[in-house]
């Protein structure tokens, strides 16, 4: 069942972090997008001192995330 959730939350923070950053992807590039950002943002909350124990907390941790890793992507690809 935790995985499922992840992969919930993951597809949901990668949509709105398409969204904020103007991008228009598919399914499967916003679900990587997600997981992805929803393990950086929680590394990076970690850190921090943040822990999102319910569900809208950890969306926002993994849109953070997600935001940050669709902004180094365009810096990297712009290069």
């Amino acid at each position: 069942m935790g995985l499922i959730i992840f992969l919930v939350v993951g597809l949901i923070a990668g949509f709105i972090a398409a969204r904020v950053m103007g991008k228009n992807q598919d399914l499967l590039t916003n679900l990587v997008v997600g997981v992805v950002g929803a393990v950086v943002g929680g590394v990076i909350a970690g850190l921090v001192g943040i822990n999102a124990v319910n569900i809208l907390g950890q969306v926002i941790v993994a849109t953070l995330g997600a935001i940050l890793c669709l902004f180094v992507w365009q810096k990297y690809k712009s290069r």
